[in-house]
């Protein structure tokens, strides 16, 4: 069977424009962030309080480290998400194009965008 399986509006493409993949691009950011930053929390709050004994205090500091490390993160990697993600929509509606300069182009803005900033 050589068919496709989905009805396509007339003139529609089959692949995804890159305005379509911007919110898989900015949500598995998000989400990458998320857990990756509660990793770091929860090695990092294990590290802080390994003096402590076994307590509530102590669980409510590994907690507290968890979801701060998480939400910045999260919030990091989601932000140069949608960075990249605009830059990249509006160098292919500019150009008109689709091809890999629109790509890193709009990494490179993306990068030098962030290190304007002063981060490291």
């Amino acid at each position: 069977q050589d068919t496709d399986e989905f009805i396509l509006p007339t003139g529609a493409n089959k692949t995804r424009g890159r305005f379509e993949l911007a919110f898989f691009t900015i949500g598995g950011c998000c989400m990458t962030g998320a857990a990756f930053g509660a990793l770091n929390g929860l090695r990092l709050g294990l590290k802080e309080t390994q003096n402590m004994t076994w307590s509530k205090p102590r669980n409510v500091q590994i907690l507290n480290m968890v979801t701060r490390q998480g939400a910045l993160w999260a919030n990091t990697l989601g932000s140069l998400a949608l960075l990249y993600s605009a830059f990249g929509v509006i160098i292919e509606k500019t150009r008109g194009a689709e091809d890999d300069l629109n790509t890193v182009a709009a990494g490179t803005l993306t990068g030098m965008l962030y290190k304007s900033t002063g981060r490291v």
